[in-house]
């Protein structure tokens, strides 16, 4: 979908403000009962258009995970609102939650933790399918063995045990979950990270396939940028519970804003350069969320630090059409 579409419909999922945070003993006051708080997500808004995806992409611990589980609620968030259809998810009741996840749905990085190894593969696809009270036993098996067609796997996976398939099989298992009950969104979390490349290119392709033929909506998760860009339409780059950068993928690509974007491409590796391609190589660690950085949560690591950076939030700005940077050296575009 290009994004010039995007004026003719609504957002199908907004997220505006999400915070998230958890409150902790301070290590130095712990017998005084003082506590502090880890900002995993702090101030982040997002748009999410029907058929389109979303990728997602930062450092392990930027806070990327926590988001795609604080947007449906498997963790609750701080602060915020995500409206679905005129509803805000954040408001909702235990009962209306359960209603509204069926259009919502999750793919974990891990499938194997989130399987039950006590049950088979058919049971385990048609619990969703029970818990929404979706047809009867027959009409259940019959959708499971056809979702388990579109994945890839056969009428035999129906009756395994998670630990008899390989880690591929259990990430397509984990997906035809998430499909079984016919989602509107899905939130994938670091789906490939654990497989093997060829495996790899094999759920991508699948993925970008059942998104064509049932019209899926994908917020995808992932800290490889180069498996983010095959399949998204757009872009996020999540820095310390922060989007820092956001664009359609070629523009991003194309050209890259924001410093900790730029040394995210310098490092993807490219066989056939037009040009040598310098290498930035950030110095320092990544902050920690218990006590981030004032002002710019880059600004420790950022080889263009001005002394404003260090005192105030950048503003999310649009600097050319459709693409937003949060950094100081564009305060006056």
């Amino acid at each position: 979908m290009s994004l010039q579409s995007h004026k003719e419909q609504p957002p199908l999922l907004e997220v505006n403000g999400l915070r998230k945070y958890y409150s902790v003993k301070g290590s130095l006051n712990i017998f005084a009962g003082a506590k502090e708080q880890v900002k995993a997500i702090d101030d982040v808004s997002l748009k999410l258009y029907e058929g389109e995806t979303f990728g997602l992409v930062g450092e392990s611990g930027c806070g990327k995970s926590t988001l795609g589980k604080s947007i449906l609620r498997l963790t609750e968030p701080t602060e915020g609102k995500a409206m679905y259809k005129n509803k805000d998810l954040f408001q909702l009741n235990s009962r209306e939650l359960v209603k509204v996840r069926k259009d919502l749905q999750m793919v974990f990085q891990d499938p194997y933790s989130s399987l039950n190894p006590r049950k088979r593969i058919g049971n385990i696809l048609e619990e969703p399918l029970a818990i929404h009270s979706i047809g009867n036993k027959k009409e259940r098996t019959d959708k499971v063995l056809e979702v388990l067609n579109k994945v890839g796997m056969g009428i035999d996976h129906y009756y395994r045990y998670p630990h008899e398939l390989s880690g591929g099989q259990m990430q397509r298992i984990g997906l035809a979950r998430a499909l079984v009950v016919n989602p509107k969104i899905i939130i994938s979390d670091e789906p490939v990270s654990a497989l093997d490349v060829s495996i790899q290119s094999q759920i991508i392709n699948l993925l970008r396939h059942l998104q064509q033929d049932l019209k899926l909506t994908y917020l995808f998760i992932a800290h490889d940028i180069s498996v983010v860009r095959f399949i998204s339409d757009k872009i996020g780059v999540m820095y310390l519970g922060k989007i820092v950068e956001e664009a359609s993928t070629d523009s991003l690509f194309e050209t890259p804003y924001h410093p900790y974007t730029k040394a995210l491409l310098s490092a993807v590796p490219n066989p056939k350069p037009r040009f040598k391609k310098e290498r930035i190589i950030l110095k320092g660690e990544i902050p920690s969320p218990l006590n981030p950085p004032s002002g710019c949560v880059f600004h420790t690591r950022c080889p263009y630090v001005m002394d404003i950076c260090k005192k105030e939030i950048p503003v999310n700005r649009e600097i050319t059409k459709n693409h937003y940077v949060a950094c100081h050296l564009f305060n006056d575009v």
